[in-house]
């Protein structure tokens, strides 16, 4: 039996996130739309004003995966929120339960924390991740349609 172990993540861990946050962007089909260095990863994810967090899971000492969230707050609830903004296993170490491991750590500290809800996004072809979720229990919320605002538009809006 396999050792798997899910570790909180720290700027050691760095390139080794960032690296896997490229392996979930190929697998996502937008390999090239990762700019982050791992200078950035180091100054957002593990600096001193950074609200947030990554978790590291490991199989006999090798990483396999990653899930990296923050805190969001809901004003309908008067809440704090855990918000999963992503969690990628290696294909080759899928069905081991490692991506469950990072589920219910993230639920273990969404519990400790008071959250009222943990949330997430998945892409709309990525059936085989909407079927593990929803064999979790989670539910899809299909009233409500993400926006984004980035480059240009973010920077014409801000200096509006």
């Amino acid at each position: 039996m396999s050792n798997l172990e899910i570790r909180s993540a720290s700027a050691e861990d760095s390139a080794l996130i960032l690296r896997l946050i490229t392996d979930l962007a190929i697998y996502e089909k937008a390999g090239d739309a990762v700019i982050a260095t791992v200078f950035d990863i180091e100054q957002t994810l593990f600096g001193e004003d950074s609200t947030t967090r990554a978790l590291v899971c490991e199989i006999d000492g090798q990483a396999v995966g990653f899930a990296v969230y923050f805190f969001n707050y809901s004003t309908w609830l008067g809440k704090q929120g855990l918000y999963l903004e992503d969690l990628f296993v290696l294909p080759q170490h899928r069905g081991h339960g490692a991506g469950k491991a990072l589920l219910v750590q993230l639920a273990k500290i969404a519990v400790a924390n008071q959250c009222g809800r943990f949330e997430w996004s998945v892409l709309d072809w990525n059936e085989p991740a909407i079927k593990f979720y929803q064999s979790l229990g989670a539910e899809p919320q299909n009233e409500w349609i993400s926006y984004r605002l980035t480059g240009q538009a973010l920077t014409k809006l801000a200096e509006s």
